[in-house]
């Protein structure tokens, strides 16, 4: 199993979102070819402006592994995490980012330090990630 797998399995979780009449963004995070967790936009439903994919994932993988680090963790999102969800993935010490499609006007990953440990990949299955969204936002309008 590769990142365009995974990216697959938060394509999954963004459609759920979607589907929800969410902003459209996954998450899954793995750990030794494991997802530990799945999270997807869940800010209207919730009402809660931090109800983000990667917030909601990041929960439920300290719950499952009842530790506050995830040194050996990689989470895979379908859009580029903002600037909250990037100090959530500071602090959580998250091993690897990958994301999707980039994320111009909200996207954090430029402008918010990560833990220096931390390796990231963008641009994996974006075409597909950037389509979901794009078609949302469409059927917004």
């Amino acid at each position: 199993m590769d990142d365009e797998y995974y990216m697959k399995q938060a394509l999954r979780e963004a459609q759920k979102a979607f589907d929800a009449d969410e902003v459209p963004i996954g998450a899954v995070i793995v750990m030794k070819n494991t997802i530990i967790a799945r999270g997807y936009n869940q800010v209207e439903t919730l009402t809660d402006s931090t109800a983000h994919a990667e917030i909601l994932s990041l929960t439920s993988a300290f719950n499952y592994l009842g530790s506050k680090y995830l040194p050996e963790a990689t989470i895979y999102v379908t859009i580029e995490p903002c600037a909250m969800c990037c100090g959530a993935l500071y602090w959580s010490k998250i091993g690897k980012i990958v994301y999707g499609a980039a994320d111009e006007k909200h996207g954090g990953i430029a402008k918010v330090k990560l833990h220096p440990k931390t390796t990231i990949v963008s641009n994996i299955c974006a075409n597909d990630c950037m389509a979901l969204m794009q078609n949302f936002f469409r059927k917004k309008r």
